[in-house]
């Protein structure tokens, strides 16, 4: 048997690809180390079940414990001084020879300064700053290593500085010697010689710190850490602590295993799977449109890329993801059922990315709900503001309803949260960006584009009443005569009254062709032949879409032009085809309009419109039960043609649309009560009633 490639096997080849693009990325976004499963904090009881040790981990110390550690054997730490003999040397050589010159010393007074520099330069002298900074450390001692690398240790009170060493030379100078001493500027010649050694003063403490260990004790497997109820003590916190580091090395150290990997394909295609049996079963008009399904897809791949990145790079709570995105969007171009089922899968995959999955899906449930409740047509800017200001009153109940479950104490509750509750519900604003971005990419059409379409004092409208007022006040009745169907059968009221609005635009091009606008003149198709005078009365649809390509309108509003009249026939030019040629077969296709047929609910509430309006013009009277009969006689035709063979609506449906038709029409040619007119009386009445009066 040899198997064929159709095209169908090919779309839905297509759709399995992508589904299984987004698996993957969604497994690849997932973080690769291990996320500790519990949120604790100290002195606040134990929310979860039982939990003991599955492994055997060291119990780390705290960084408090560690640093007084540290302290501890870096109190009698010495830094690591070098000392340069030659600096002293060469002073002493430069005051000698400046003596020569200026002969200011005697000899005596020379050979009392040079031995004193020589001691002061052996002892070693530190600059300012150096002192400064030992004692700002509390240190006491230092360690000085000279020229022969030998290190010798000594109180840094025994040091001088430059200040120091030039007030014990004055202070042990013979006093005939000190004005010598001041005048031949003695400070010049005292010069710090001890630099710091940061080299081996570094490895020393390195040395010292080695010997701290990092553990104070170690858990076994099996040993039980704390039960639920039991308040988390220090000495537990420290614990708990120790087993998510020891569980974050371990995972780094092992890797993901393949059962782990396994695991997250599995859940990630089990929740895709089931949007995609939801498209299938509930939606097949999105589930058949592989752009419908790539938008929706990757709405969700944001929202799981976004928590990744936030948990991944920042210390950001998971909360200011703007998580309502999703809802809402999907909700301005789809239906709510499809929004929330949608925002629902996002959370469950998103879950096992969340630091607390319980709280995180009991939230993001309500903002969903709170989401798509409140925004049912986003036709003004200002309904945003609204649903981004729910949302937020929504997130705060839920968390406060949780920390009052979990806590039983109000001023227990942190209050952090609240400001990136905050944060997320004012970035929802943005929504509005991205709706318009994603029509342009995705060719969707929102309420907020249609609104903007069924402005009448538009261009294109202006230009339409202008050129064929006839047919736009036809559009006009059609357009409220649809709106009203819409609504009764739950169809897009804003989609059909926008589509119905533009449906006969093609007739601006011969406007006097068509009887609505030739206000009572010559009818030219009179002169043509009959097939010449149907093709032009076809032509309206070809020209409409030409114009409507032109203009930028969406292929939505287009699909109404193309199919209002469907494959229906040109009755007037065909049935007089047929009685002026008896036994003649006429061409089908010269009367017949190309279609394609009505293939949405909105779509086939246009065409009954279309065909009830303008019949309703011809009636010879107008009463109910010729409105009623127009009504049945031109819906039940359409059906016998089969125009709505391809639309998703049911008889049940088609008879709630008569019926507001019947009732819309007789409430357009009702009859008006005729007002009296008041009678002439004679000239003798008047004055008769004069003199009574």
């Amino acid at each position: 048997m040899k198997f064929r490639i159709t095209q169908e096997y090919l779309k839905n080849l297509t759709k399995i690809g992508l589904f299984a693009c987004i698996v993957a990325v969604i497994v690849k976004l997932y973080p690769s180390e291990e996320y500790f499963e519990y949120t604790f904090e100290e002195g606040k009881p134990w929310k979860y079940e039982l939990v003991t040790a599955s492994f055997d981990f060291p119990v780390y110390k705290n960084q408090t414990q560690l640093q007084q550690e540290k302290d501890e054997i870096l109190k009698n730490y010495t830094p690591f001084f070098n000392i340069d003999n030659n600096t002293g040397e060469r002073q002493i050589q430069e005051l000698i020879l400046k003596n020569r010159q200026q002969k200011i010393l005697t000899q005596s007074n020379l050979n009392y300064l040079t031995k004193k520099l020589r001691n002061i330069y052996e002892t070693g002298i530190l600059s300012i700053e150096q002192y400064n900074e030992l004692v700002s450390q509390n240190k006491e001692r230092i360690s000085i290593i000279d020229e022969n690398r030998v290190t010798h240790t000594t109180n840094i009170t025994n040091l001088y500085t430059p200040k120091t060493a030039y007030e014990d030379i004055l202070k042990h100078a013979p006093v005939a010697t000190e004005e010598n001493i001041k005048e031949i500027k003695l400070n010049y010649f005292l010069e710090s010689n001890l630099t710091y050694d940061s080299i081996t003063s570094t490895a020393t403490q390195q040395e010292l710190l080695k010997n701290i260990s990092l553990t104070s004790g170690i858990i076994q497997a099996g040993e039980r850490i704390i039960d639920k109820g039991e308040i988390v003590t220090p000495e537990i916190y420290q614990i708990l602590s120790s087993l998510k580091t020891a569980t974050e090395k371990r995972q780094e150290q092992l890797g993901q295993s393949t059962i782990v990997i396994i695991g997250k394909i599995l859940i990630a295609s089990l929740f895709i799977v089931l949007l995609a049996l939801y498209f299938y079963l509930f939606r097949p008009r999105i589930f058949e449109n592989f752009s419908n399904l790539l938008f929706i897809t990757l709405l969700i791949l944001l929202m799981v890329s976004l928590t990744s990145v936030t948990l991944k790079y920042t210390k950001l709570s998971i909360y200011i993801v703007p998580f309502a995105w999703l809802p809402v969007i999907i909700r301005v171009f789809f239906d709510s059922r499809t929004a929330l089922f949608a925002h629902l899968v996002s959370t469950m995959i998103i879950a096992f990315m969340a630091p607390d999955p319980f709280e995180f899906v009991i939230l993001q449930t309500a903002i969903g709900m709170t989401a798509v409740s409140t925004l049912k047509d986003m036709t003004q800017r200002a309904q945003l503001a609204q649903t981004a200001l729910w949302v937020f009153l929504a997130y705060c109940t839920g968390y406060v309803a949780f920390m009052f479950i979990n806590e039983g104490d109000i001023t227990k509750i942190p209050w952090q949260p609240f400001l990136y509750f905050a944060l997320s519900s004012l970035i929802l604003l943005f929504a509005y960006g991205l709706i318009y971005i994603f029509e342009k990419i995705f060719g969707l059409v929102s309420s907020i584009t249609l609104v903007e379409l069924t402005n009448v004092n538009s261009d294109l409208m202006m230009r339409f009443a202008e050129t064929a007022p006839g047919t736009f006040q036809h559009s006009l009745q059609v357009s409220n005569l649809a709106t009203e169907a819409a609504k009764k059968i739950n169809a897009n009221s804003l989609l059909v009254r926008t589509g119905a609005l533009y449906h006969d635009i093609g007739k601006m091009k011969n406007p006097q062709m068509f009887t609505e606008n030739q206000q009572g003149g010559k009818n030219p198709l009179l002169e043509m032949d009959l097939e010449t005078a149907a093709k032009t009365i076809i032509g309206h649809v070809e020209e409409g879409v030409r114009i409507a390509q032109k203009k930028g309108l969406p292929d939505t509003i287009i699909n109404f032009i193309r199919t209002h009249h469907g494959t229906s026939k040109v009755r007037y030019f065909y049935n007089t085809f047929i009685n002026k040629n008896p036994g003649v077969t006429p061409n089908e296709a010269a009367f017949t309009y190309p279609g394609p047929l009505p293939n949405t609910k909105e779509t086939a509430i246009l065409m009954m419109a279309d065909a009830v309006e303008a019949c309703s013009r011809s009636l010879k009277e107008y009463t109910e039960e010729s409105i009623d009969k127009m009504v049945e006689n031109m819906i039940n035709m359409q059906i016998s043609d089969g125009m709505f063979k391809e639309t998703p609506i049911t008889f049940h449906d088609v008879e709630i649309v008569k019926s507001v038709f019947k009732e819309k029409i007789k409430n357009i040619f009702h009859h008006r009560i005729a007002y009296p007119e008041i009678k002439k009386q004679p000239e003798n009445s008047k004055e008769e009633n004069n003199e009574k009066a």
